[in-house]
């Protein structure tokens, strides 16, 4: 069994993350080119997760601070301003957090969700196989009769003006996750005149559904956890499960077939941590 060397795969995630002075993020063309080039980042670095995210490209791998002129911030209005423009997918989708997906990339992500036909359809049949909560039903419909809205016209086109706020929140997200509905601009609403608007993601993007119909579910969890791997280097199959969350099954499954494929190298040991980790093949990318 191979043993990983820390000092190089320290070195390959500096290259792959960013976080090196010489590929330091610092212009929104540049941060274009960063998720293009990763293929999908984090927003926000994410507390038990090893992944690129684009606050850690710009500011170096040091915590988010709460104070608000940090010059790491520059990244929320980067996100804000690029919101409508379509340079690349946004939503919360991995884990439910913020995500940036470069459009070559979002239709195998698009292939695992639960839309296969109509937006008018789909849904539906969600909601009555149980699969879509009644909160997430009334937000997608109120957007689907209403066109674009924002959270707090949102709101109250849904008839939630008295619901929780996790229930709403837990609707939005539970929406965006699915590749149903996500952020195309901002609003000046709400106590603090800042609010999402969401928009249906098969209208936004109305090239998504059939470009994701001409890929296979196996396809397309071939090439995401591919590209995790480019990203991290190596990694355990419950590290890749814990970002997908497809189950261990899956995991493995498709981790075996790209190391069938040359794609990545399997039965690696990490010198501090037991278990088999597998790590990317490419030779060109270990030197990035």
């Amino acid at each position: 069994m191979t043993t990983l060397d820390l000092e190089q795969l320290t070195a390959y995630r500096a290259g792959t993350f960013s976080l090196l002075p010489s590929r330091r993020v610092s212009t929104p063309e540049q941060a274009r080119a960063f998720v293009d080039e990763r293929g999908f980042i984090y927003f926000w670095p994410i507390s038990g997760v090893d992944f690129p995210s684009l606050w850690a490209a710009v500011a170096g791998d040091r915590p988010v601070p709460n104070e608000h002129d940090d010059p790491g911030h520059v990244t929320w209005r980067w996100k804000d301003n690029a919101l409508g423009q379509r340079l690349w997918y946004y939503a919360k989708v991995l884990r439910r957090k913020a995500t940036l997906i470069s459009l070559e990339v979002a239709p195998y992500f698009y292939a695992l969700s639960e839309n296969y036909g109509s937006p008018e359809e789909d849904y539906l049949i969600a909601y009555q196989e149980g699969r879509l909560p009644q909160s997430a039903r009334l937000v997608y419909e109120a957007i689907l009769d209403n066109g674009p809205l924002n959270t707090i016209e949102l709101r109250k086109a849904a008839g939630m003006l008295n619901a929780k706020d996790s229930e709403f929140n837990k609707a939005l997200e539970l929406l965006q996750a699915d590749f149903k509905i996500l952020p195309v601009g901002v609003a000046e609403a709400g106590a603090w005149k800042y609010a999402f608007i969401y928009e249906i993601a098969a209208r936004y993007y109305p090239e998504l559904p059939e470009q994701a119909r001409l890929i296979g579910e196996a396809e397309a969890r071939e090439k995401l956890l591919e590209l995790y791997f480019r990203s991290v280097g190596a990694a355990q199959l419950r590290d890749a499960n814990k970002l997908f969350q497809w189950g261990n099954i899956l995991i493995e499954r498709t981790a075996r077939r790209l190391v069938g494929q040359g794609k990545l190298v399997g039965g690696l040991a990490h010198p501090q941590v037991k278990g088999e980790w597998f790590g990317a093949a490419s030779p060109s990318g270990l030197m990035r």
